[in-house]
């Protein structure tokens, strides 16, 4: 009996692994980097229209309003000198102020100040620690402005109001701070108060309070 055999080159062909595909043309290759490119403009410039969608509408820069809520006299005291013509003033008021912060994202301030005028001089002054106010959040503060008695008394207006039995005062605030819009936009806003104040002398009360609110941002 005769056995027949199989060619050794023949067995060791068919066990050899492929060969490799071969690359793809130049033009094709050119073709998908541009898409991918495409693509991707085409994400940022979805998430940069997105971004500014939102900052015109949900988060729109608002501005916090500043509101005097009430002014109390805590206290009053006016002794006239007969010897010396001249008055002895001392004046303390209680300002009850709220800062309202509208927008959706927090409003950080600075620190700032309460001032307290007397026919457009500086007499008193109270600090305003900066803070942050959270989103959709009011913060009160109770301010005890003191008057600078040198300076009132040194104005020549001061003995006649005394006489005529009411004092006019000025309150003055300005709030400035920065409201940052997705963390990205940067908008400095500016808020300013102004409150007309009348003290009845002899009462001892406050018998007029006129203010006036305005915001730059």
């Amino acid at each position: 009996m005769e056995l027949e055999s199989t060619p050794l080159s023949k067995k060791t062909n068919s066990m050899a692994p492929s060969p490799p595909p071969p690359p793809p043309p130049p033009q094709t290759s050119r073709k998908r980097k541009r898409n991918i490119c495409l693509v991707v403009i085409a994400v940022i410039l979805g998430l940069v229209l997105l971004m500014v969608i939102l900052g015109l509408t949900v988060f729109k820069a608002k501005h916090p309003v500043t509101t005097v809520n009430s002014v109390a006299l805590k206290d009053f005291d006016v002794k006239f000198n007969l010897a010396k013509p001249g008055v002895n003033l001392n004046v303390t008021l209680d300002v009850n102020l709220s800062i309202k912060n509208p927008n959706k994202v927090g409003f950080k301030y600075t620190n700032s100040s309460a001032l307290l005028y007397y026919r457009g001089q500086v007499v008193g002054e109270a600090p305003l620690p900066a803070s942050k106010i959270p989103s959709d959040q009011t913060v009160t503060m109770n301010l005890t402005v003191t008057v600078l008695a040198d300076r009132l008394i040194s104005n020549s207006n001061l003995y006649s109001d005394i006489i005529s039995g009411t004092l006019p005062l000025s309150a003055f605030t300005r709030v400035a701070g920065k409201v940052y819009i997705l963390k990205i936009i940067k908008i400095h806003v500016v808020s300013y108060t102004t409150c007309d104040i009348n003290i009845d002398v002899l009462n001892r009360s406050v018998t007029k309070q006129d203010c006036q609110y305005k915001t730059k941002l």
